[in-house]
């Protein structure tokens, strides 16, 4: 098998689920890395030409000719920079290394009346262009493809809460009959969760923070050759201008706590998610939704008649995959033996696949979620058919009235065993009460028995 393609992918992401994962691909690929180690290495090019203390300058159209080297990056230069580091290219042997290969590429591509090569990667160490590569591709992938596709998520269950506000419907806790809420209300409560979720991931996001400090960090190449220049505030400039927080103080590695909370907290937002997808199973499995049947799909190779919630499977499936590895992740990359192993360079190199799986779960999720429709009938004989739900209410009247033996009376009712309307009437008959309140809880049922679930459904 000669062709290469998605049928003949290794992994699903890049085979059966690439239509989802596309996206991802100008930040997760080894060519967007690739890209990325070339903007690190020319920007940190030009911010050196800009020093006082360097005896070189770049001005005007060489400086747009070499940050056109990442800006119009293409799939030949990938294969250019592959070829540097693992068959050789023009006069360069195979350097079987990542970041000198890119700092060759740099070289082959620099403007022919400007002699800087000796400069590009002027005393850094690989981890110095890595970690800023790194983080330049995590950051727009969470913010511009995960959040927003997040943030319709939220939209989506923003609408069915307020479209299905005051739909009552049984509430099961431990799995049993409990007072009811509507389907809207719990909704609401999914779509508060995840905007708060949502938030945590911003702001992780907006932290992320890249190291410039040399070989164990003390920048000792780059005091060597200039104690003069203020190394610390050169890479506090150059790491705030790629858009991220400066960390000071490192060892060769970015200790990469910042990425452990990214990964921590795209985890709470999977989670939230998680919940959810097996909440729709379940009301699915009750018939409290049904789902939309698209003309020409089949549920079942045997059984014509099904309409199976695969997308809250599939959702949960890869949502889980994606908790797994970014759990393993965020545990993995915050270690480094002494002052640097290299154990975490081929891990970091998955970051991509955790963020596709997360990417799948929640395309899959926000297809399920446009399939469903509340089923009011259904919902309406599930509350008809547990009328004991309305036990708590009648227990906190009397308790208001001043029966002290409120609970007891309507556990005596109720517990273990099937209450009907008829019986609590009975039981309301016999009540030594004003009338009035026999006639408030007479007029409990268990589809009015909402509280202010209405209210609480109408989420920002």
């Amino acid at each position: 098998m000669t062709d290469r393609g998605p049928l003949t992918a290794v992994s699903p992401l890049d085979g059966r689920y690439a239509r989802y994962t596309e996206p991802l691909v100008p930040y997760a690929s080894e060519q967007a890395l690739m890209a990325a180690r070339v903007e690190v290495e020319v920007e940190y090019l030009l911010a050196l030409a800009d020093l006082d203390a360097t005896p070189f300058a770049i001005e005007g159209e060489d400086r747009d000719h070499l940050r056109a080297l990442y800006e119009n990056f293409d799939g030949e230069d990938a294969d250019i920079v592959k070829q540097l580091e693992t068959s050789g290219y023009k006069e360069y042997s195979a350097t079987n290394h990542d970041v000198k290969a890119v700092e060759y590429f740099i070289r082959e591509g620099l403007p022919e009346d400007l002699d800087v090569a000796n400069w590009i990667h002027f005393g850094l160490t690989s981890e110095d262009a890595n970690n800023l590569a790194h983080r330049i591709l995590l950051k727009p992938a969470v913010e511009d493809v995960l959040v927003p596709q997040l943030r319709t998520l939220r939209d989506e269950l923003t609408a069915l809460a307020r479209d299905h506000a005051d739909l009552p419907m049984l509430a099961r806790t431990h799995g049993q009959p409990a007072t009811p809420t509507t389907f809207g209300k719990e909704m609401a409560v999914y779509a508060s969760r995840l905007g708060r979720a949502i938030t945590r991931i911003e702001r992780a996001a907006g932290e992320l923070s890249g190291k410039l400090a040399g070989a164990s960090g003390t920048y000792a190449a780059h005091h060597a050759a200039y104690p003069d220049v203020d190394w610390p505030s050169f890479s506090e400039s150059f790491v705030q201008s790629l858009g991220l927080e400066h960390d000071p103080l490192t060892t060769q590695v970015n200790p990469c706590d910042d990425l452990g909370t990214v990964f921590d907290a795209l985890r709470g937002a999977n989670s939230v998610l998680l919940d959810l997808d097996l909440d729709m199973w379940l009301y699915v499995s009750d018939r409290y939704l049904g789902q939309e049947a698209v003309e020409g799909e089949t549920g079942s190779s045997t059984m014509p008649h099904k309409v199976n919630p695969i997308d809250f499977e599939n959702s949960e499936g890869n949502l889980s995959k994606a908790n797994s590895d970014l759990g393993f992740l965020g545990e993995y990359v915050t270690t480094s033996r002494l002052q640097r192993d290299l154990s975490d360079s081929t891990v970091k190199r998955n970051m991509g696949a955790s963020l596709a799986h997360c990417l799948i779960g929640y395309r899959k999720l926000e297809t399920g979620l446009g399939k469903v429709t509340p089923n009011e009938a259904v919902m309406a004989e599930d509350l008809q058919a547990n009328p004991e739900v309305i036990g708590e209410a009648v227990q906190t009247i009397l308790r208001r009235e001043g029966h002290g033996d409120a609970y007891e009376q309507v556990k005596a009712l109720s517990r273990g065993q099937r209450a009907t309307l008829d019986d609590f009437q009975q039981l309301f008959e016999e009540l030594d009460v004003p009338e009035s309140v026999r006639e408030e809880l007479s007029a409990l049922t268990p589809a009015g028995y909402t509280g202010i679930a209405a209210d609480l459904a109408d989420v920002e």
